[in-house]
């Protein structure tokens, strides 16, 4: 099981009200929510293998560089020589310290790659695998990950991560008419606002997946703009030839890496915490003694 660990703990942090806080009145909503869902999903899950995989870098150069607009209305400020700080509320800034040290304490292990973000992380590692594995994440960028001959599905949650939408092959083919392997083309052609993506203009989802239908991949649709025998209208192939600049890099930017240099670590999911001197003090000093217990009674059983 490999964690998006950022989309969990923004989602903790936006689903756990903010009264939840420290004997200090610090807000610990994000800690707490992460916990819980790494509980939850323990125990209804029970995965070997958990991995928090983590962003060292949000919004690595490399993809700034092909396309610029990438990321950059959530840049809160530019560092030269390091990561750009992304825009992030102060109130859970603060706590993503702290679940580092919940999940050392605990002895989940958090791997992130300087210049990478955790999606690359979690494609490197899907990659590796040798046995089925299960994506959690709120991101739709992860859906080309999805494939069930090598028992890769992504466990995407709607509410918490007590439900969870199941996505494999069947459910993304009956929602965007593509497999995994065509998830990317089709948010390549279509763009994403959230992440600066600007698309093809005049592409939308369900023009992008009929034409992935018809030609199959990104390179048949820019095989049939180049073919004035094709069935493209005139419009379409006017776009797709105008939007060439950006297609020639945007698989790049749009697609995971796989083959990421990655720390040497343990991914097994410990029975007991691996320091539990810190942890006692962490649940001490942050009021996460319920959390704690029922994230140790998950990992008992």
């Amino acid at each position: 099981m490999l964690l998006d660990t950022a989309s969990l703990y923004f989602r903790a942090f936006y689903g756990v009200p903010d009264s939840v806080r420290a004997p200090d009145g610090t807000p610990v909503n994000a800690v707490r929510g992460l916990m819980d869902f790494i509980a939850r999903l323990v125990q209804d899950h029970r995965p070997d293998d958990l991995v928090a995989c983590w962003d060292n870098d949000w919004r690595p150069q490399w993809r700034v560089d092909l396309i610029p607009s990438y990321k950059a209305h959530r840049v809160a400020a530019e560092q030269p020589g390091a990561p750009d700080v992304e825009e992030t509320p102060d109130a859970l800034e603060a706590q993503v310290p702290v679940i580092r040290e919940v999940l050392a304490a605990v002895g989940i292990a958090r791997v992130g790659a300087d210049g990478y973000e955790a999606d690359d992380v979690i494609g490197t590692l899907t990659a590796r695998a040798e046995g089925p594995v299960d994506i959690v994440t709120g991101d739709r960028d992860l859906f080309q990950l999805v494939d069930d001959a090598r028992r890769r599905r992504v466990l995407y949650p709607l509410k918490g991560v007590g439900t969870l939408q199941v996505t494999d092959e069947e459910w993304l083919r009956a929602r965007y008419g593509v497999d995994g392997s065509g998830y990317a083309d089709l948010a390549l052609l279509r763009g994403d606002p959230s992440d600066g993506l600007p698309g093809v203009p005049g592409i939308g989802e369900k023009t992008a997946a009929k034409l992935l239908d018809a030609y199959g991949d990104l390179a048949g649709i820019l095989a049939a703009a180049g073919d004035r025998t094709s069935a493209l209208t005139p419009t379409q192939r006017r776009r797709l030839e105008e939007a060439r600049p950006y297609l020639a890099v945007a698989p790049t930017v749009v697609g995971v890496a796989r083959d990421v240099p990655l720390p040497e670590f343990d991914p097994a999911l410990p029975a007991a915490p691996r320091d539990p001197a810190a942890l006692e003090a962490l649940a001490a000093r942050w009021g996460l003694g319920g959390a704690v217990v029922r994230l140790l009674s998950a990992l008992e059983r």
